[in-house]
């Protein structure tokens, strides 16, 4: 890189770091300053400015701070204490942000619940956050009833919209209550920023979700965080599709607007057709991503606005680098900003300068003072390798390894808070490490840096499997198979194979009208090495995520290449027939009993 590029590079991240810097220097765990006393600031500075608006109705920042009084008001009518839960089991909607910020106000908790839930999963996540009363909407309460019998404790449910039955309402109960901020001191006494404000959930791809504890100085991070790495201003307006019960959605997107003036464009979901008009429509000119959600937009026909916006910047995460190098040049996005950061977690990085692919930058002149390391890593144990001295060994350059932050309690960037669960907060802490005593966070992330700083994901721990003695990521596989022609979505994963070591590659795709297996064949031939090569290919329909868009795996390595478990086609990458090839039942049981070699 020529050195007037790489100065300009260094130059735009160190504003970008600045920037963000400069808004987070001051939270502290010991501060009695709170997330809501962050949003009580931009109420009463941009108090007549729109701040949300959703199917059709915009609310001033005046009116959301109206909103949040009644629902604090409400909770302190109900006997609802400081440090207790409410559970918000609702989709998108204009009163989802400011009713956890009016619960912050009197120092309860809410635990954001997602709205796709069901069943079991649904059960657990109301019953760990140990709430009481459980809010929901005319779309969730038939969920909520239908797991009633599996709830640990008695919950009172709370309707906004027509009820029925011994459901309250709270429509009703709120008209009642006061729109003036409850009195500061009474209501919230010695409570500080280290102290609960809101659990949001993990997406549970690979299990139930834990409940990860967000207090108020996490989730000051996260909302100033990003109105500084933005640079985002009071004439921003962000179109934001993700869903509020994730931190993406809802902190990030919605910091970087209300704590600076800006304004929301909120939808109840994301909806491919309607992207493009809505952001012409809205004069939005930033929007928040998650990476799945760029591939159905560049996968998707030609849109007569995707090139008439106002758009300035798209930020999110999970964007791999072939969407990336399509979206910026198809629809004209002049800068994307591509972070990393688990809701839990300690660690987080920004690509300032849109490198395509890198999720962040560690210069070597800012390594000292940034708390995240890779550290050499065994697949086959799931565990860091370790040295003669018992301590971790830190990766070289281009190699991969798992992604760990240093845990500082006294620091509000590198603290850990845990989940509701204290086994799976421990389960997460990883000890000498570099000297004995220290403690880091597992972040579960595999990953690699370049020489120039630049990090990229290679893989979750868990997906990466080993294939004919080699580390096969899935996240690389499925970036190489997306690219191939009628490939719309691909989900890649290990599976066993009797009488074989480690797990043969097996990726479910969703395919157009242009796919071919044959051609599939040929390419993976061409461009992957052999124990690459997927062993296994399934056609689904459509793919299963979750709410956050992240492809849900665990059911689909229960079914295995097992054709009686499904009515997909599944082809099998046959040696002797040089191609894939349907599998039968009767090929299936030549597999087992290791009459083909694979």
């Amino acid at each position: 890189m020529k050195l007037r590029a790489r100065l300009a590079r260094d130059w735009k991240f160190f504003q970008g770091l600045r920037r963000t810097l400069k808004w987070v220097k001051s939270i502290a765990p010991d501060s009695n300053n709170l997330i809501c006393d962050d949003l009580e600031r931009a109420v009463d500075e941009h108090r007549d400015r729109p701040a949300i608006t959703f199917e059709g109705r915009t609310v001033t920042y005046g009116e959301m701070d109206a909103i949040a009084n009644r629902y604090a008001h409400w909770a302190k009518g109900q006997g609802i204490t400081r440090g207790q839960t409410v559970a918000l089991f609702l989709p998108n909607r204009l009163e989802y942000l400011p009713i956890w910020f009016g619960l912050t106000k009197v120092g309860i908790a809410t635990a954001l619940i997602n709205n796709n839930l069901t069943g079991a999963a649904l059960a657990h996540c109301l019953n760990i956050s140990g709430a009481l009363h459980c809010i929901v909407d005319a779309d969730t309460s038939p969920a909520f009833e239908a797991v009633r019998g599996q709830l640990a404790r008695h919950m009172n449910q709370w309707t906004l919209g027509p009820v029925s039955g011994d459901r309250r309402d709270l429509t009703t109960a709120l008209k009642s209550c006061s729109q003036l901020r409850p009195d500061r001191q009474t209501a919230r006494g010695d409570l500080r920023a280290r102290d609960t404000a809101l659990f949001i959930y993990t997406s549970g791809t690979t299990g139930m979700p834990k409940a990860a504890r967000i207090n108020h100085m996490r989730a000051q991070l996260y909302m100033r965080g990003f109105a500084g790495s933005t640079g985002a201003l009071k004439t921003d307006r962000i179109y934001q599709v993700l869903p509020l019960y994730h931190a993406t959605g809802g902190l990030c997107a919605m910091g970087a607007a209300l704590l600076t003036g800006g304004s929301i464009v909120l939808k109840k979901k994301f909806s491919t057709s309607q992207f493009w008009a809505d952001v012409a429509a809205e004069g939005c000119t930033m929007f928040v991503y998650i990476g799945e959600l760029c591939r159905y937009l560049v996968n998707a026909e030609p849109h007569p606005e995707e090139r008439n916006h106002k758009l300035r910047m798209a930020f999110g995460n999970g964007l791999r680098g072939d969407v990336w190098a399509q979206m910026v040049e198809r629809f004209a996005i002049p800068e994307v900003l591509e972070f990393y950061g688990a809701t839990e977690g300690n660690v987080s990085m920004f690509n300032f300068d849109g490198t395509v692919g890198a999720i962040g930058r560690i210069p070597k002149w800012l390594k000292k003072r940034v708390n995240a390391r890779i550290v050499q890593f065994d697949i086959d144990t799931e565990q860091p390798i370790r040295g003669p001295n018992g301590l971790c060994i830190e990766c070289g350059s281009g190699q991969v390894g798992e992604c760990i932050g240093k845990i500082d309690t006294s620091d509000a960037r590198t603290s850990f808070t845990g989940y509701a669960d204290k086994a799976a907060t421990e389960k997460k802490v990883l000890h000498d490490v570099f000297e004995k005593g220290d403690a880091w966070f597992r972040t579960g992330d595999l990953m690699r840096q370049d020489a120039d700083g630049y990090i990229y994901f290679v893989d979750r721990i868990g997906d990466t499997f080993r294939w004919k003695g080699e580390n096969v990521s899935t996240a690389e596989v499925a970036e190489q198979l997306a690219q191939a022609p009628g490939v719309l979505e691909a989900n890649v994963y290990g599976v066993p194979v009797p009488g074989q070591d480690g797990k043969a590659g097996m990726a479910a795709l969703t395919v157009d009208d242009d796919f071919d297996v044959a051609a599939l064949y040929s390419r993976v031939e061409k461009d992957m090495p052999p124990y690459a090569q997927p062993m296994f290919i399934r056609l689904q329909r459509q793919i299963e995520t979750t709410g956050t868009f992240k492809y849900r795996k665990v059911d689909l390595v229960e079914d295995g290449f097992d054709p009686a478990r499904t009515r997909d086609p599944i082809y099998f990458k046959s040696p002797l027939k040089k191609g894939y090839v349907k599998l039968t039942k009767a090929t299936y049981g030549k597999l087992l009993e290791g009459g083909i070699k694979l």
